[in-house]
């Protein structure tokens, strides 16, 4: 059974996340990879609607990838949060 995601009103905090490219990491920093699988136009529905809920900007996302199976690809966001 398929489940649409629903938006809902929530209080945010300041954010914890770096959007920088660095792969560089220190102490206080994780790099966390966010990943979709499915067929393209799954992928980039997927985006759009977190995109839509305010999750990651749409240029954020790598470009659509192969992956290991076929007719599928995915997509890779990548976020440095803070740890301490």
């Amino acid at each position: 059974m398929t489940q649409s995601f629903v938006a809902t009103t929530f209080q945010t905090t300041a954010p914890l996340v770096s959007t920088n490219d660095s792969t560089e990491t220190t102490p206080d920093r994780e790099s966390v990879k966010v990943v979709i699988y499915g067929s393209k136009r799954g992928v980039n529905n997927t985006i759009l609607t977190l995109y839509k809920l305010g999750f990651a900007e749409l240029n954020e996302w790598s470009p659509l990838l192969p992956s290991s199976n076929s007719g599928e690809v995915m997509s890779i966001l990548t976020r440095h949060i803070v740890t301490t």
